[in-house]
């Protein structure tokens, strides 16, 4: 018998979109599987014929790996694909591709600037932002206000903000504070919404400036300007994958699959 998948699973790795929007698209009647519209939850196999919109869905090939983006976010550009109110959204930046879409790994807030990852992968993307996976986000914040030794002491043991108990893992003193901001770098293994902010917040001081500065085993390069993008390389992608239990797709091509050995060698 052939292996199945489930079908949202399937059109993610296609590049259709995340998983999550897919398991929409399924309810909304948009795909169908030899024929006829599909269940959400069902599985499929390889030879099954699958149409998105009445379009043949072209899986991605297994011979390469999927396509990822380092973007560096200004401040004023939010990150969705469109915007009411006629702001600037990061997906106007972005390359345009052929097949598929880039979809982008969580999120930033208006407010706040640094590293964006975009991918290809649905699937990819879906476990890079899954909290069982707890990829460590690391920011550096300017936090105006007086910010004491206890103070630092709660927000490392944890305190309840609204949606559950959030915590720092680690929080460096990058510079201490002159005329009441200082400089911060804090690291957390989760992504809830405006979660850096809430919890210094909860501190009674405010957040007057914030950047993400690493993503998992991915940083902003320090040569990246606001605005810039960076087409991640094989072994970059290949530690992605790993780093959320995902087999990734080895190139064929000789000559990549050694440089991608040689640069694994030290991990």
């Amino acid at each position: 018998m052939s292996e199945t998948e489930k079908l949202q699973k399937v059109l993610a790795r296609a590049g259709m979109g995340s998983r999550r929007q897919m398991e929409h698209w399924i309810r909304d009647g948009r795909i169908r599987v030899n024929g006829r519209i599909a269940r959400l939850g069902e599985r499929v196999a390889p030879r099954m014929q699958i149409t998105v919109d009445g379009r043949p869905l072209r899986r991605r090939s297994l011979s390469g790996l999927p396509r990822m983006l380092l973007y560096h976010k200004p401040v004023g550009v939010v990150t969705t694909r469109s915007d009411p109110a006629g702001r600037p959204t990061v997906f106007q930046h972005l390359p345009r591709i052929k097949k598929g879409r880039w979809i982008a790994v969580g999120r930033l807030d208006i407010n706040t600037c640094g590293l964006l990852l975009f991918t290809t992968d649905g699937e990819l993307a879906n476990r890079l932002m899954h909290p069982s996976f707890r990829l460590v986000r690391e920011y550096a914040v300017r936090v105006y206000g007086e910010v004491t030794a206890e103070m630092i002491t709660r927000l490392q043991q944890g305190v309840e903000l609204e949606d559950g108990r959030g915590a720092f893992d680690r929080i460096e003193v990058l510079c201490e504070a002159q005329a009441a901001n200082g400089w911060y770098r804090v690291s957390l293994a989760e992504g809830r919404r405006r979660e850096v902010r809430r919890l210094w917040e909860s501190q009674g001081v405010r957040v007057s400036r914030l950047i993400r500065l690493r993503y998992g085993p991915v940083r902003l390069p320090p040569g990246l300007r606001q605005g810039q993008i960076r087409k991640l390389g094989p072994a970059e992608i290949v530690r992605l994958c790993r780093a959320v239990d995902l087999d990734p797709a080895w190139p064929k091509q000789q000559a990549c699959t050694r440089r991608l050995s040689e640069a694994l060698k030290n991990e």
